[in-house]
This record gives C-alpha cells, sequence and structure tokens, in this order.
C-alpha cells in the first residue's frame, strides 16, 4: 500500500514559480509517477509524468518547457518545478503513482492517489 501527500502548493503572481513535492509512504521505485490538475468545474488533467527511473519524463502541451518533473527514489519524492506560471495554470495538483504502466498511459491506470494541493495563480 503506497501513501501520497502533496505539498508545496499557495499563492503566487502570474509570471512566478512554484514547487511541488510528493511524499510517499511505501517505496514508490519501481512506479510511474504523474502529476495531474483539477481546476473549478474542469476534469482531471494530465500534467506530466516520469518513469521510474526518472530518465524518461512526459509532458502536455500546455506545460512543456515551463513545468519539469524529477524524483529523488532514495527519499521516495516527486517534484514538480512550475516556471513561468499562469492565471490558467490555477489548479488542485494531484500526484499519482501506478506500477508497470508507462509515462504515457491514462489517467485510469494510476490507482494510487494524494489529497492534492491547491496552486493559485493571479493575474
Amino acid at each position: 500500500q503506497v501513501q501520497l501527500v502533496e505539498s508545496g502548493g499557495g499563492l503566487v503572481q502570474a509570471g512566478g514559480s512554484l514547487r511541488l513535492s510528493c511524499a510517499a509512504s511505501g517505496r514508490t521505485v519501481a512506479y510511474t509517477m504523474a502529476w495531474f490538475r483539477q481546476a473549478p468545474g474542469k476534469e482531471r488533467e494530465f500534467v506530466a509524468a516520469s518513469s521510474w527511473s526518472g530518465g524518461t519524463a512526459y509532458y502536455a502541451d500546455s506545460v512543456t518547457g515551463r513545468f519539469t518533473i524529477s524524483r529523488d527514489n532514495a527519499k521516495n519524492t516527486l517534484y514538480l518545478q512550475m516556471n513561468g506560471l499562469q492565471p490558467e495554470d490555477t489548479a488542485v495538483y494531484y500526484c499519482a503513482g501506478g506500477r508497470e504502466i508507462s509515462i504515457y498511459s491514462p489517467r485510469s491506470s494510476y490507482y494510487y492517489w494524494g489529497q492534492g494541493t491547491q496552486v493559485t495563480v493571479s493575474s
């Protein structure tokens, strides 16, 4: 059983940066890990995913070049560095994990989820 806890959200002005963290209670070294987000009134959408080794990453077009996903398997922690934040990035950000899935797998493939952390970007 794996429990995921996100942190690092907050209020930031447009153009600013935040770094989200996701701490896992169990070992996630063999897991594909990802970030998703959900804005009010919208479906939860994919943001970025990392292979179990951290050597391969995949990003949504909307965040490519601005966000960077990384992981420290020794610390069982996943990160999301977010630069150049825009008001449209405002959402609750969720960490997710799954075994034996690829970084291109759909949201339904992930079976461990955190409770989310709020990111609000003001214009």
